[in-house]
């Protein structure tokens, strides 16, 4: 949701400084040679275009209602795309601590890649789930997966974690699939 945000509030800045652009230019261009025609826009056209409508007339009520619609629905994505933060104890009433799930997966993966028989891994966290995905060429899942299971419990009961995560470690090996 966070990338959504990003990409809709890059696009609306492209689009109102391309705007600004385009308004410089046309001001620019009447300034220069004020009884020639607008250079890219119809400004006169479109003037008188608007001054025919009224505040009553169905296009500018449509206009209107397509717009606080639009508004709504930006206002809502933006509202629903919250800060993902793992929660870390306090160590003061005062003071609150976060991490952020990446830094989570970051710790968790420098775990798994540092045991013996793990060529490979790749770790997505949360504040409720840190998933694991190993691959190994010397070892099986069932020889594997429990020493990496335990090895991530007990990293996880170091971090001084509000809510410990679910972990789940799937390991992937040759060896298996012979």
């Amino acid at each position: 949701m966070r990338v959504f945000v990003r990409l809709l509030s890059t696009l609306l800045a492209i689009a109102v400084a391309g705007a600004g652009g385009l308004l410089a230019l046309e001001v620019g261009w009447h300034w220069w040679r004020p009884e020639a025609s607008p250079l890219l826009v119809p400004w006169p056209r479109w003037r008188d275009r608007l001054a025919e409508l009224g505040w009553d007339s169905t296009a500018v009520k449509v206009t209107a209602g397509v717009l606080l619609a639009a508004g709504l629905i930006v206002l809502l994505v933006a509202s629903a795309a919250k800060r993902r933060a793992v929660r870390l104890t306090d160590p003061a009433d005062e003071v609150s601590v976060t991490t952020s799930p990446r830094s989570l997966a970051r710790i968790v993966g420098n775990q798994v890649r540092a045991q013996d028989n793990v060529t490979g891994a790749s770790v997505t966290a949360s504040a409720k789930r840190v998933r694991v995905r190993a691959t190994s060429r010397l070892a099986t899942e069932g020889q594997l997966r429990p020493h990496l299971l335990e090895s991530v419990r007990a990293l996880l009961d170091t971090v001084p974690l509000v809510r410990r995560p679910k972990v789940s470690v799937v390991v992937d090996s040759p060896k298996d699939r012979t």
